[in-house]
Parts: structure tokens; C-alpha cells; sequence
């Protein structure tokens, strides 16, 4: 891996974390998102983008900048294991299941609509 790379992976990483947080931050407060419904749509969209670096056919550098630095960043695992974790501290196990298998199935089903929507075709 180059210098480059892995530069161009951690500017645009903390570049999509920080958009995600500005994100989260004005559908929570602003716009009265309550709930994980914020991390859901964030996780969504990023999940679309990486689809569009695949659909796009973006390898390389260009794929590991977009994909992994800024759609990585701006995208959250983590949050999502939280939010579950404080849904079962406080009891809410079907919120749990459904909210886990949620945004695995929505993020799935974005991710390759991205990539299918600017697919080359014969």
C-alpha cells in the first residue's frame, strides 16, 4: 500500500465521519429525528455511495478513497451496536432484532442498488 493511499483513506475517512456527525446532529436536534432513524438514513446513503464506486467501476485509488475513506467514515457500524446495545439494556429485545436485521437488509439492498444503477449495459 502507498503513502498516498493510505493518506487519501484517512482524510477522506475523517472527512465522512465528521459530514456524518453534522448529519446526525442536525436530523437530531433540528429536524427532531429521534431513535436510531438518523443513523438508518446516514448508513443508507453511504451504503448507496458504495455502491455507486462498485457500479462506477471505481478501482484502485479512487475506489479506496471513496468506498473505504469517505463512505467508510461516513457510514457507522458502531453506533449501530450501541443504539442495540442501550435497546436490550432498557428490555426492548424485539426492537433489537428488528432494528439489527433492519439496517443490515436496508444497507444491503441500497448498496446494490447503487452499484446497479450506473452498471454498464450491453
Amino acid at each position: 500500500m502507498s503513502p498516498g493511499l493510505m493518506l487519501g483513506i484517512a482524510l477522506l475517512g475523517g472527512l465522512g465521519a465528521a459530514l456524518r456527525y453534522l448529519l446526525n446532529t442536525w436530523l437530531v436536534e433540528y429536524r427532531r429525528w429521534g431513535g436510531p432513524g438518523a443513523i438508518m438514513l446516514i448508513n443508507v446513503i453511504g451504503s448507496f455511495g458504495i455502491g455507486l464506486t462498485v457500479g462506477l467501476g471505481l478501482e484502485g485509488m479512487w475506489g479506496a478513497w471513496l468506498a473505504t475513506g469517505f463512505c467508510g467514515g461516513f457510514t457507522t457500524f458502531g453506533t449501530v451496536s450501541s443504539d442495540a446495545a442501550r435497546l436490550a439494556r432498557e428490555g426492548r429485545w424485539g426492537q433489537v432484532v428488528w432494528f439489527t436485521l433492519g439496517q443490515l437488509a436496508v444497507t444491503a439492498v441500497f448498496a446494490v442498488a447503487g452499484a446497479l444503477f450506473f452498471t454498464a449495459r450491453p
